[in-house]
């Protein structure tokens, strides 16, 4: 199995850290390493819900991301009145992957906020984003029941992000920015515990991919996916919900 520009295989992800209890303001708070890239998800904790979701006995889970200026190079400027469209399609990936494992009605009426920021961007923001946020979005859920004990767990399973794709003809695992810069199909995947997808974001750059190829990119984000998983096992310990 021929190696690439890193020195990883084709199935392999470029190594996963996650630290818990990395700021103490908000009830979770994590900094996940994935390779270069770094991203601090923190989850607050709110009892005002959003104006559309009053009165309706159920709680809600969103996200916010944001890439620091000094993330990439050059330096990106801050989103100060505006927030530009890729970052509004990311913070919606997130929270939409974070609800998919949410029982809002077992939250009850308040809402969790998760905020991703990207202190560096290597390739694979958005997935460590969720693969952490989850992470982040435990402690919030046992801070909540350490105030008020709640009846039943909102926490349904667990979710991971990864990203894959094709390069030089080959699919391959978690892709850094050198390859995500290169890559003829670039996808990302979310995949519960279970195994089950929340979101498969593909596209070809001038380029098209088959069944054969989608087969394979799908299989590589199931051996990724359990890879993180397993990391947030190890972050987890004896937090682990399941």
């Amino acid at each position: 199995m021929s190696t690439r520009h890193d020195g990883r295989t084709p199935d392999q992800s470029r190594p996963l850290s996650i630290t818990r209890g990395f700021t103490g303001a908000a009830p979770g708070s994590v900094l996940v390493k994935a390779g270069r890239t770094t991203v601090l998800c923190t989850a607050s904790v709110a009892t005002d819900l959003p104006p559309w979701m009053k009165g309706q006995g159920k709680g809600w889970v969103t996200a916010e991301y944001n890439m620091l200026p000094g993330s990439t190079a050059p330096r990106k400027q801050r989103d100060r009145l505006k927030v530009d469209g890729r970052t509004t399609e990311i913070q919606r990936l997130i929270g939409r992957s974070l609800r998919a494992v949410v029982d809002l009605v077992a939250l009850g009426e308040r809402q969790i906020t998760v905020d991703c920021d990207v202190l560096e961007a290597d390739g694979g923001t958005r997935t460590a984003s969720i693969t952490a946020g989850w992470v982040a979005l435990v402690d919030a859920v046992k801070w909540i029941n350490a105030q008020t004990p709640l009846a039943t767990s909102p926490l349904i399973d667990s979710i991971a992000a990864v990203s894959v794709g094709m390069v030089d003809g080959r699919a391959v695992l978690d892709l850094d920015y050198h390859e995500d810069s290169a890559a003829e199909v670039d996808m990302n995947v979310v995949l519960t515990g279970a195994g089950r997808f929340v979101e498969l974001q593909g596209s070809g750059e001038e380029a098209t991919f088959g069944d054969d190829d989608l087969a394979a990119l799908l299989a590589l984000a199931k051996t990724g996916a359990a890879q993180s998983r397993l990391a947030q096992k190890q972050a987890l310990g004896v937090d682990w919900p399941f």
